[in-house]
């Protein structure tokens, strides 16, 4: 069996790096982690080899699907369950599916305490191993109340909940997947097609027609985000969910982006907990159609027709519309824009200067988020983005030089012809700071989109991030390419 490497998150500083001693201790954490995960994974295949002479097949898989998925050139992100606590077994399950049930539980609470107290020991030492680690922890047991609240979580009846949904709540409101958040004597009404509408009920039919202008569409209120829309309540509401899952995956991986380190180290305390958002704080525009779109924001944007969705810094609003040319990797693009821009202090046009091309290069990645199981996944061999970059690299052999191409700014690359190739080689320099090695320049990543957002770069940054010259990165970045096609080519 090969060895097991823990695979490291993105979004946290690189340890600190100015004292021998605790570079040491950082290896000693990681082995310890590595060790540690292999034998999670050795306590579980036993327990599958046992079901398997119990002839129990089924729970012999589920036990191996504990797991999860692996995948060199893929980020998986847990869908944590809303349920507090694990299902018993049925009723009438067998002595022997009884046993296998406990055992499993007790496999997973251990190891997650184990990972827990690992991660405990190393964010002081290693940010980026204590967060993967909580991670280890949470997807093992789930319902670890410490790494829960890390997470943003707290129990609520027989529920993980967040510190804004609690409130809501707690309030005697209710979350309807089609409606959003309601009163809770509200809900029958809307269920039978009545809307309220300053300060009394009328039909749909009449609060959409009342609506039909953006000026006055529906605001639909999630956790983080506030979206104006006049095509209709439950298409704002469906936006919504799909914001809210892009911000918490978002903020998982990039949390040393928008975190100091101290603020990381406190919510590994065992104490803390993360406040809850108070009110949206990102502002979205849905509108009807792409016609309604083009309409309201040609005056802002004269060449708005060829765009299917846009960030407006400026404004601080994002702009998509529904209809055939709407699609999710669009959303997913732009929202990206508003998190970096709208998280933390930044410069008002990041990469102005030079580094333009890992603004979009990031953004380009995170279109690539898509749900598989249990998980949300980032990258792949089969992402267009990387397969482009692969085309252009490798078939039509073209490639600025990094040196070249850290000194573009926005206008450079935006006005260029070219626009469309650069574009491909931003996504595949971004997906190979991401998974070249295992990931070894994830935590320089995070720090150069730091630097490019407050306007602290220079086109030597990432070079000096990297501690490698650019003429070896770009080969680098050849040999990552060229690995990703022979994978892909074998079928793994």
């Amino acid at each position: 069996m090969p060895p097991v490497r823990l695979i490291l998150i993105l979004g946290l500083t690189a340890f600190a790096c100015g004292r021998p001693a605790a570079a040491v201790r950082a290896d000693v954490l990681q082995r310890e982690a590595e060790a540690q995960l292999q034998q999670y994974r050795t306590d579980l295949e036993e327990l599958a080899a046992w079901c398997t002479e119990q002839g129990l097949a089924t729970e012999a898989r589920h036990t191996l699907d504990v797991l999860g998925p692996t995948d060199p050139y893929r980020l998986f992100i847990p869908e944590l369950p809303r349920a507090a606590g694990p299902a018993g077994p049925p009723e009438d399950a067998s002595r022997e599916v009884t046993q296998w049930h406990r055992r499993l539980q007790q496999i997973r609470a251990r190891h997650g305490t184990a990972f827990y107290d690992l991660a405990r020991r190393a964010v002081r030492v290693r940010p980026s191993l204590a967060y993967e680690l909580a991670l280890a922890a949470i997807r093992a047991n789930p319902d670890h109340e410490a790494v829960r609240r890390i997470f943003g979580y707290q129990k609520y009846l027989g529920e993980w909940r967040t510190a804004y949904e609690v409130g809501h709540l707690r309030s005697g409101r209710l979350w309807d997947e089609r409606f959003g958040w309601l009163p809770k004597g509200h809900l029958h009404r809307y269920e039978q097609g009545m809307r309220w509408h300053d300060g009394r009920w009328i039909d749909a039919e009449e609060d959409a027609r009342r609506r039909a202008d953006i000026r006055n569409g529906w605001d639909v209120e999630t956790e983080h985000y506030l979206i104006r829309t006049n095509h209709s309540l439950e298409a704002g509401v469906q936006l919504g969910e799909k914001l809210e899952r892009l911000y918490a995956i978002w903020q998982q991986l990039f949390i040393r982006f928008y975190a100091s380190q101290a603020d990381v180290v406190t919510l590994f305390s065992g104490r803390a907990q993360r406040r809850g958002t108070a009110t949206p704080r990102h502002h979205v525009v849905y509108f009807r159609d792409r016609d309604d779109y083009n309409r309201s924001l040609r005056a802002a944007m004269p060449n708005i027709d060829v765009s299917i969705g846009v960030y407006m810094p400026g404004m601080r609003r994002a702009y998509f519309f529904a209809g055939d040319d709407y699609d999710d990797r669009t959303l997913y693009h732009e929202a990206t824009h508003q998190l970096f821009q709208e998280s933390r202090r930044a410069v008002p046009l990041p990469g102005n200067r030079g580094n333009f091309w890992i603004v979009e290069g990031i953004a380009l990645f995170m279109e690539s988020l898509r749900r598989e199981g249990d998980y949300w996944s980032l990258g792949g061999l089969d992402d267009p983005r990387l397969h482009a970059a692969r085309v252009r690299l490798l078939r039509d052999d073209f490639y600025i030089p990094l040196a070249d191409f850290t000194r573009l700014g926005m206008e450079d690359i935006q006005t260029d012809p070219r626009i469309a190739t650069l574009y491909s080689q931003a996504a595949g320099l971004t997906h190979f700071l991401i998974f070249y090695e295992g990931g070894i320049y994830r935590d320089a990543l995070v720090q150069y989109l730091s630097l490019v957002y407050s306007g602290r770069d220079t086109p030597q940054t990432l070079a000096d991030l990297l501690d490698a010259p650019y003429p070896e990165i770009d080969r680098q970045y050849r040999q990552f390419l060229a690995e990703t096609f022979e994978h892909e080519k074998a079928g793994r």
